[in-house]
């Protein structure tokens, strides 16, 4: 286990789960609040996405990332911005006619999933490394190799940190290809989203695969969604990553307990720390990741 041990918290995501939980943060006051009430618990970074204050829908509005980021900082709450760059690889087909994209799709190429990044210069910003079969039904998440290149090239001119969200080892084969390439600049940081239906299972024996097949030298973090977030933490430790917690992937801190964000980092800490670990400070993470001051 590695000195400095990164806490993530994703503050609220974009799946169907504020009218599951009155705790999900919607309007952008309250995903900054949960963002400082998070960092205050001890999360390093936190994970943003955006939703629409009047329906909860998730959202790509510039304007919303930018509300959300300015109060953040105006309570001089020191934490690493990390904000969603997955909005808008959403497709939903009609399963007798598969052209025919149906309600729910979000799709646009890879460089108009970058507006609120080029506007707000966060610290990181995710990039998911491939498509992908989504669940049950007939949902699909697109990011093709096209893409991915041209937001790549994008955000290493933009000077931002690309967190490169692999959610199986075909993904994380893409995602060295484009190190490789020069597109993406190392250090690269990588987080693996387990157990995410149909990705990588949440089996601590696939987890390793991947760790063994990360580039030299890389930054990584894995997390699990639902009853496996908590134990993940301890899991992804012992392996030497970092951790993610938070409402994005799971809303309870035990059966039939619904969280917080700040709740579910205290509770990373507490593992953390019980396993003999550091929980690491912003600016240790900046130093960590190689991120602007």
């Amino acid at each position: 286990m590695q000195d400095e041990i990164i806490i993530t918290a994703a503050l609220t995501g974009a799946a169907d789960t504020p009218g599951k939980s009155e705790h999900v943060p919607v309007t952008p006051e309250q995903i900054a609040s949960s963002a400082v009430e998070a960092a205050n618990a001890g999360a390093a970074v936190v994970h943003i996405h955006v939703r629409d204050p009047e329906t909860g829908a998730p959202s790509r509005d510039t304007k919303l990332y930018s509300e959300v980021v300015r109060r953040i900082r105006e309570t001089g709450t020191d934490v690493v911005i990390n904000l969603t760059a997955g909005m808008g690889g959403d497709l939903f087909i009609d399963q007798e006619d598969p052209l025919k994209p149906v309600d729910g799709t979000d799709l646009v190429n890879g460089l108009d999933r970058l507006p609120h990044v080029e506007t707000l210069l966060p610290d990181i910003c995710t990039m998911d490394c491939g498509s992908l079969n989504f669940g049950d039904g007939s949902q699909l998440y697109i990011s093709t190799p096209d893409m991915l290149r041209a937001g790549a090239r994008r955000i290493q001119e933009l000077g931002v940190k690309p967190e490169l969200e692999v959610f199986d080892t075909g993904q994380l084969w893409l995602a060295s290809k484009l190190i490789s390439e020069g597109v993406i600049d190392e250090p690269a940081l990588f987080q693996f989203c387990m157990g995410i239906p149909y990705g990588a299972p949440a089996d601590p024996g696939v987890l390793q695969a991947m760790i063994n097949m990360l580039p030299q030298g890389s930054n990584w973090a894995s997390f699990a969604i639902g009853r496996d977030q908590l134990p993940w933490v301890a899991q992804s430790a012992v392996l030497d990553g970092h951790v993610r917690v938070g409402l994005e992937d799971n809303l309870y801190l035990r059966k039939g307990v619904k969280a917080t964000n700040a709740q579910l980092v205290e509770r990373a800490v507490t593992i953390l720390e019980s396993m003999g670990g550091t929980v690491a400070s912003p600016a240790q993470a900046r130093k960590k990741l190689g991120l602007r001051n």
